[in-house]
């Protein structure tokens, strides 16, 4: 018989002796930030299947890796997740669903379906896509607008009971096929047309399933309401409903508005203390870009549609109090050398100023309006119409998270992310980089309630970026808004290496994520 302190030795041995782990990839030497508000520390992450099996240090654990790999003491973040996207047509292109200007940013999750716009049924495309296999994750909002117009065409009438309970059924069927809230784009028609009510009605519904209400207020400048009294109705939505409020794209945008954001912060801490649940999304650019006819165009001219407005444009009447309401659109957009073409079908107005085609066009500046708007279908602008101080003051507010409103032709489709951390963050410090990497992260996925993404966490999913901080830079500019960014070395959506030492692997790891009732 063995003796009794030996046997005692061999079981403490086997009981104290760390378990196996086995691991797909083993990832060393990185400086890792977890999502969370706090500094990085020198760990070591593995991975298993989609998932994050193992967190810490690998000379404490018995792991058994298949494959090591060494971050070389670059940075680890949980992959970026980006609320605000235009990229519902990259998606559904062969060419375009790899998704690398979000990749190439370390963006592994996007949200769809903003502005009021999305794809209908929700339930249908997020099943194409799945079928037809997503460079990133992808969730999706369902449209009030698009609701609004299969419903009731352009109209600007307030809706009937039963044009309202068609649209609440929409809403409902939405959200059953996993969507995650409701989005408004209140500046656009039709969504434009909607009064308080009819969005409370709606908003109800999404509330009901756990849903967020995303909102392009109805002014973010002194186009209509005005800044201050946008805000508040979105506040209110909230207020009355219940449901959390996500204002996207933060700004003050235009001359009339500079300097109000103190006042927009102000009512947000005060709706925040009261219990509504109020946050936001900012693109950190001074321009925005959006529809050329918007921009200009009054939104009364536009109900019952394009031909509608030509008719308008033909009456002596109507057309003399357009032409004056789009000279003041103008101006509140910092003048016609503020509004420059951009993603047009016309090349010789692509990179030029609405100043620039008027001169060409030998034409007043309204008139050039009137004239290309007429003519020309589709039109986009870049408008400079933003400054520091309130880009700075939305920016560093604890309930702002990062955004890109990715619509090509504007550098924020390829540089959004890489321009807040490594320019904002890292060059400028405006904020600590783990507060820029929470902000794009573990932040935004609380915000949404996308489970278990957005943190580098035992048990997460594993979408990961790893990013030498030295040269992650975005390389867009308005000049050239289709350079990808660089300094993003490897990142890994739900487990499988999509970027290598900075090469899209042409694997389509991305899934469609639903909203879980």
């Amino acid at each position: 018989m063995k003796h009794p302190l030996i046997i005692i030795s061999f079981l403490l041995y086997f009981s104290c002796s760390p378990q196996e782990i086995p691991l797909d990839i083993l990832l060393t030497d990185a400086w890792v930030f977890t999502g969370q508000d706090e500094s990085p520390q020198k760990l070591d992450v593995g991975i298993l299947g989609d998932k994050i099996e193992f967190i810490g240090k690998a000379s404490d654990a018995n792991l058994i890796p298949k494959e090591i790999f060494s971050a070389k003491d670059h940075y680890l973040a949980p992959g970026f997740i980006d609320p605000h996207t235009h990229l519902e047509g990259d998606l559904s292109d062969p060419e375009g669903r790899a998704n690398l200007s979000a990749l190439m940013q370390g963006v592994t999750t996007i949200i769809g379906g903003n502005d009021g716009g999305s794809p209908l049924p929700v339930g249908r495309k997020l099943d194409e896509w799945e079928r037809n296999g997503l460079g990133t994750n992808v969730a999706m909002f369902v449209g009030h607008g698009t609701i609004r117009r299969v419903v009731m065409g352009s109209s600007s009438a307030v809706p009937t009971p039963q044009e309202l309970e068609e649209m609440e059924t929409l809403v409902k069927r939405s959200m059953e096929e996993g969507a995650f809230g409701l989005s408004t784009g209140l500046f656009y028609a039709p969504g434009n047309f909607a009064e308080l009510d009819e969005i409370l009605a709606l908003a109800k519904v999404a509330h009901s399933y756990g849903g967020i209400y995303d909102t392009h207020m109805r002014d973010e400048s002194s186009y209509s309401v005005g800044l201050l009294a946008a805000v508040e109705e979105a506040i209110e939505v909230g207020r009355g409903t219940g449901i959390p409020v996500h204002i996207s794209h933060i700004k003050a945008l235009g001359a009339d508005v500079w300097g109000q954001s103190e006042e927009v912060v102000k009512m947000i801490e005060q709706a925040r203390n009261k219990g509504i649940i109020v946050t936001a999304n900012q693109y950190p650019y001074f321009a925005s870009k959006t529809g050329f006819q918007p921009t200009v165009i009054p939104r009364w001219a536009e109900e019952g549609g394009h031909e509608a407005l030509m008719q308008r444009l033909h009456r002596q009447e109507s057309r003399e109090r357009i032409l004056a309401e789009i000279k003041d659109n103008i101006r509140k957009r910092g003048g016609a050398q503020a509004l420059v073409f951009s993603e047009t079908s016309n090349p010789e107005l692509e990179g030029i100023s609405l100043k620039e085609a008027a001169q060409n066009l030998r034409l007043s500046e309204p008139e050039a309006v009137v004239h290309l708007v007429s003519n020309e279908r589709g039109l986009g602008v870049i408008s400079y119409n933003m400054v520091e101080e309130d880009l700075r003051r939305f920016m560093t507010q604890p309930w702002v998270v990062t955004g890109s409103d990715a619509s090509s032709g504007h550098p924020r489709k390829f540089g959004s992310f890489a321009r807040k951390i490594g320019h904002y963050s890292l060059e400028k410090e405006w904020m600590d980089l783990s507060t820029a990497i929470y902000q794009s992260s573990a932040q935004t996925a609380a915000i949404f309630g996308i489970e278990k993404r957005g943190q580098i966490k035992e048990g997460y999913f594993a979408d990961l970026v790893i990013f030498d901080p030295n040269t992650f830079r975005d390389k867009a500019t308005f000049e050239s808004p289709y350079e990808l960014a660089t300094g993003v070395t490897n990142v890994f959506v739900n487990g499988e290496w999509v970027v290598k030492e900075g090469v899209f692997t042409s694997t389509f790891a991305g899934r469609t994520l639903r909203k879980v009732q």
